[in-house]
């Protein structure tokens, strides 16, 4: 196993009715905060109006209208009212766009320059506001890591800001608020999920035993849950079991004594920050594509591996159930309502060079990942999966 340092600071409150310990937690760093969400739908559900009663005693502002892939510009909308208002804290409500917004205003507000530069050198992130979640959405687990990812349209770059300071402070994690998701949500958070999972288990380091053992669960976990939640919205047992395992997949336990190599992630990237499409639905798509791409006699072992503990595929040698486990991946993607093809989502060849060469020169790719990828295999694998 390769050394590793692992602390997640998150103070994490899961379960029914945690929401209450909020005005408690919250004043311990002043009556000023600056509350992030999206599209509305948390004045739909009546959350919106518990979180203002319970903080009545609190200033409040407001930043919503926080897009699905976070833009650059709300965050400068965000950092400029924390300026202003002298915030003490901000309040994420929502998914990992506004959990990935507010991390990066919290920095972005003790910044003088264009919030940008941030993404660009992250020595300039020197100083953060804490950060509140409230999770309604299970996917990313930005709720639990230090990670944000944001998009600059101007120059279709989505690029990742990162560092300890970013870590939420306290994250309430309610089962309950995630039965009003719609059903391309949750089918996009499973396999947002499973996604990350994937990343972190398709490594080369393969004496990191344990870790590959709780990757599997998780992944065992998020395939068992993922279909039972798109049929009985309301099950708690399923929701409370796919909420967590958002948190766990990417708070970097399952890469403890493995390394940082990410294959699919940065080549999906591409589409969504060229596309705006959803991101879970572009790893759907990108994933098995990438797998049949990279099968060969140096990674068939652990695609063997993958198919006989996730899976339960038992029959054949490395090599067939390295496919099989392919094609059950794929199929299980499809099982949940979400595309196959890049046709599905409105996007053409038309911009595949260009994107996988951003791939190449925004996410270390070629060096990174599992198998090491270079522009024209990136290429490859966007007319693979083409239609």
């Amino acid at each position: 196993m390769n050394n590793f340092n692992f602390c997640v600071p998150t103070d994490i409150r899961f379960g029914k009715g945690q929401i209450a310990c909020l005005p408690e937690e919250l004043k311990k760093y002043g009556k000023r905060i600056l509350m992030v969400y999206g599209g509305g739908s948390i004045k739909r559900t009546g959350l919106y109006d518990t979180i203002l009663d319970l903080l009545k005693e609190f200033e409040i502002y407001e930043l919503s209208g926080i897009e699905p892939n976070p833009k650059i510009d709300s965050v400068r909308k965000g950092a400029a009212i924390c300026k202003e208002k002298n915030i003490n804290m901000i309040l994420a409500v929502g998914g990992g766009s506004s959990i990935d917004a507010s991390k990066h205003i919290a920095c972005a507000a003790y910044y003088e320059g264009d919030a940008w530069d941030l993404m660009l050198d992250r020595s300039k992130m020197t100083k953060a506001l804490p950060i509140a979640v409230i999770l309604t959405m299970a996917a990313t687990g930005s709720e639990m890591n230090p990670g944000a990812v944001i998009t600059n349209e101007e120059t279709n770059e989505k690029i990742e800001i990162a560092g300890p300071i970013l870590y939420p402070t306290i994250s309430i994690c309610d089962p309950t608020y995630l039965y009003t998701l719609p059903a391309k949500q949750t089918a996009a958070g499973t396999a947002d999920i499973l996604s990350h999972a994937m990343e972190q288990y398709f490594q080369p380091t393969d004496d990191a035993y344990l870790t590959d053992r709780i990757s599997e669960s998780l992944m065992k976990t998020v395939i068992h849950y993922g279909p039972i939640a798109l049929k009985e919205p309301e099950n708690y047992e399923a929701r409370a079991n796919f909420m967590w395992a958002s948190s766990l997949g990417l708070n970097h336990i399952l890469t403890v004594g493995k390394g940082g190599a990410w294959s699919c992630h940065p080549i999906e990237h591409e589409l969504s920050a060229y596309y705006d499409i959803t991101h879970g639905e572009g790893l759907a798509i990108v994933t098995p594509a990438w797998m049949k791409a990279v099968l060969c006699d140096t990674t068939v072992e652990r695609f063997a591996m993958f198919g006989r503990n996730v899976w339960d595929i038992t029959e054949g040698d490395d090599r067939e159930i390295a496919e099989k486990a392919i094609e059950k991946t794929a199929e299980f993607f499809k099982s949940l309502g979400l595309p196959s093809t890049l046709k599905e989502v409105g996007i053409n060849a038309e911009k595949f060079e260009e994107m996988a060469e951003e791939a190449v020169r925004t996410s270390g790719i070629s060096t990174r990942s599992y198998y090491h990828l270079n522009k024209e295999d990136i290429v490859k694998i966007y007319e693979s999966c083409a239609e």
